[in-house]
């Protein structure tokens, strides 16, 4: 049973003109509420367009929602919000969620509804309504606080270090521009999701560079290494356990979640010998010193995570994203650790080309991509198939222009061989010395 609404009978004295029931057919006033409070803010019909299009989402909440092994209720922490929300654009609206610094890009897909854009409007109206109401004791899940916080700061500190803004009549700075970026968490892009195609051999080694540069720790350093030689997200790295590298056979490879997975570990990741080396290196020295019990790999409990702070606590994104950003910016790369992703992609698809001989070998290596990387749309490889179908063509193209250069090269070589040989004939004194067929000697008469 689906949350739904009644109006008010007519006869009937109630402060709700309208009344919201949940799936058990109970009065359910939350959504109950919002309406009423957007009411006194927007339009009616604006109130009930935002109240139909939550009403799926609640209903979704109950029956599917997963977070750590349980439904999300909406009273949860914004991070479990968070998650269901993110769920639901890509289950139920077929869109494209990708994860940039503090936020996530929301990209439509050609099966996605028109109402992508109200129900993230919804959503966020609704828990500014259940804060002013009281009913919700967090931040707002729809609200990217560190946005606004960077927007504070751009706006009220001036050139002058540590300084605040001159005022603007002083004329000593730039005015601030009329128009600031959204403080969404949910920042919807109108165009259809596209895989970049980065195609850079040497992008690891500017990475690996970087960092050194800005004197990343081991810790640093192997994630970056295992960000572009799996094609992980930096969330299914970061929060890697002892057991997941355990729980395979080989020592080149760990088990990991997938987004969307709900916490499960449903693929697994590769790497090479080297960052073994590397990853074994910093779990027995580096993470062993701020580890509280201090113990190497051989006496860690599965449950430990791999990555840990300098405090000893498990190491987050926020907080792994700080290394990663100072050390782009500092050596001016405009790199984020998704792109590491796209990188492997396009590097694995080059190798499948290069290796197979034939179709059937093409297409059996990339149906093996497809399920590494867990993608839940096979399409998802068309646009690199795409990019590669043009690489061929561009080959195939300059083969056919060297030829026709090397064809002019000897067009004219040949023309001016021919210019200064002279043109030389045998003469025939008699004819009397040769014997001629005689439909030839008439041919040769009539020459004359």
């Amino acid at each position: 049973m689906n949350y739904f609404y009644e109006y008010c009978p007519e006869g009937v004295k109630s402060k709700y003109s309208l009344l919201v029931f949940d799936h058990q057919d109970q009065p359910f006033l939350p959504l109950t509420d919002f309406y009423h409070d957007c009411k006194g803010r927007i339009s009616d019909s604006s109130a009930l367009s935002y109240l139909q299009t939550l009403l799926p989402f609640f209903t979704w909440l109950d029956q599917h929602s997963n977070y750590q092994g349980r439904r999300v209720q909406w009273r949860d922490p914004p991070e479990a919000m968070r998650v269901a929300i993110e769920d639901y654009l890509m289950d139920e609206m077929s869109c494209k969620v990708k994860e940039k610094d503090t936020f996530c890009f929301v990209r439509l897909t050609q099966k996605s509804p028109d109402t992508v854009n109200r129900f993230l409007s919804s959503v966020k109206s609704f828990y500014k309504s259940m804060i002013y109401l009281g009913q919700y004791t967090y931040h707002n899940p729809l609200i990217d606080s560190q946005a606004i916080l960077n927007d504070y700061r751009s706006h009220s500190e001036g050139v002058r270090t540590n300084k605040p803004r001159m005022p603007l009549i002083g004329g000593t700075e730039d005015p601030i521009p009329t128009r600031r970026l959204t403080d969404s968490f949910f920042k919807l892009i109108n165009e259809e999701w596209q895989p970049q195609i980065i195609d850079d051999p040497y992008l690891p080694y500017q990475v690996y560079q970087a960092g050194k540069k800005a004197k990343w720790s081991d810790r640093e350093m192997v994630i970056a290494r295992m960000l572009f030689e799996t094609g992980a997200r930096a969330s299914e790295i970061i929060e890697l356990t002892i057991g997941d590298y355990r729980a395979r056979k080989s020592f080149q490879e760990v088990s990991t979640f997938n987004k969307g997975s709900h916490g499960r570990k449903v693929k697994f990741l590769r790497f090479s010998k080297d960052t073994v080396k590397h990853l074994m290196h910093y779990i027995n020295s580096e993470r062993k010193q701020i580890d509280p019990s201090h113990v190497g790999f051989d006496h860690l409990p599965d449950d430990a995570p791999v990555f840990l702070t300098n405090w000893g606590t498990p190491l987050t994104y926020e907080a792994w994203y700080y290394h990663w950003n100072k050390a782009m910016q500092r050596s001016e790369l405009k790199i984020n650790p998704h792109k590491a992703r796209h990188w492997f992609v396009t590097t694995r698809m080059r190798e499948v080309y290069n290796i197979s001989k034939t179709e059937a070998e093409i297409q059996q290596r990339k149906d093996e991509l497809i399920k590494y990387m867990k993608w839940k749309n096979a399409d998802t490889i068309k646009v690199y198939e795409h990019y590669f179908d043009e690489e061929k063509h561009r080959q195939a193209h300059d083969q056919m222009l060297e030829s026709m250069e090397k064809s002019e090269r000897e067009y004219n070589t040949n023309r001016k061989a021919k210019r200064k040989q002279k043109l030389q004939l045998t003469l025939i004194k008699s004819s009397s010395e040769l014997e001629f067929d005689q439909d030839l000697q008439e041919l040769l008469d009539g020459l004359e």
